[in-house]
């Protein structure tokens, strides 16, 4: 199941990750995908906003790999950047979050795509233009269908 929306700057981007928040449970993962600058870290923001984190906390994990958020649910999120395959993964025990009570949110997910699990919401960010993005959900199981559907009722 598939939803398309075209964000119009990091306000709408934000609040599209908050909204989609409003839709997660405890051990939901969502895999984010996009180049650099296209609104993976705006969207986690809005996430965390929605997840009811102190909005102070929330930065890039590019450097630390991992920034765990306490809130309604407490959010992970991750950065795969710099990492390479599923031996640096193992180092930084992602499977070990993946069995909590909380939600992983991944960004650059897409350089080691094999270590998700199927019931995995990926979301794709594009650039349209110097504000525009198109943010693409997709939901290949469970969990990831039940957000996706929840965002086209909400339109």
């Amino acid at each position: 199941m598939e939803a398309t929306f075209l964000s119009h700057g990091p306000e709408e981007t934000e609040g599209l990750g908050q909204g989609v928040a409003e839709l997660l449970a405890p051990g939901d993962v969502l895999a984010l995908c996009g180049e650099l600058g296209s609104g993976k870290t705006c969207f986690v923001r809005g996430m965390a906003r929605g997840l009811e984190v102190e909005e102070a906390l929330v930065a890039s994990p590019s450097f630390t790999l991992v920034n765990e958020y306490p809130g309604r649910i407490t959010l992970y999120h991750m950065d795969f950047y710099r990492l390479r395959d599923l031996e640096d993964l193992e180092l930084i025990g992602f499977w070990e979050y993946l069995g909590q009570e909380a939600v992983v949110a991944v960004e650059w997910a897409d350089r080691i795509p094999q270590a998700f699990p199927s019931d995995t919401l990926w979301v794709h960010f594009s650039l349209v233009g110097e504000r525009e993005r198109e943010i693409s959900f997709r939901g290949e199981g469970e969990a990831g269908r039940r957000v996706v559907e929840g965002l086209l009722r909400k339109g």
